[in-house]
């Protein structure tokens, strides 16, 4: 994964940054005492909605305004360590690209407060309408996450 940018830096295209914290509830662990191992991708959807909410674009604004949605339609997780109840995980997030009608986001999700990576992975998003046509991403939305993309 990408290097983090230090606090009240500039980002680079696709530079990862923490956008949110977690603490592990019971429910989120298996029977071995670790969390389950679907649960990150709920970690991920964390990190997208705080992600765009902190880039001015809100998940639930962008589907009011422009009929729109972003189905995830590609996902990758890449287990390192495991995160355990009570654990406190730092999220961090970024979007690389935004193409035409599609975004891929990565993720890292670090153990607080000694920063071990416990997962990273990526999911890819297509831009569709209310009846499941592919649509381009609207100017708006590419604006908004500009500053931390390469936009095609």
């Amino acid at each position: 994964m990408k290097a983090t940018a230090p606090a009240n830096q500039p980002l680079a295209p696709g530079q990862l940054r923490e956008v949110a914290r977690y603490r592990v509830i019971y429910g989120d662990t298996d029977q071995m005492g670790f969390v389950y191992y679907g649960n990150y991708l709920r970690y991920f959807e964390i990190a997208r909605n705080e992600f765009l909410r902190q880039a001015g674009a809100g998940y639930r604004a962008f589907e009011e305004s422009h009929r729109l949605m972003l189905p995830v339609v590609e996902a990758h997780v890449r287990y390192r360590r495991p995160a355990r109840y009570d654990d406190e995980l730092a999220i961090f997030a970024a979007i690389p690209e935004v193409r035409g009608a599609s975004a891929r986001f990565i993720y890292e999700i670090r153990r607080v407060p000694d920063g071990e990576p416990l997962v990273d992975g990526h999911t890819v998003h297509a831009c569709i309408d209310g009846e499941g046509r592919v649509a381009r991403i609207p100017a708006e939305l590419r604006r908004a996450l500009a500053p931390s993309t390469s936009v095609e």
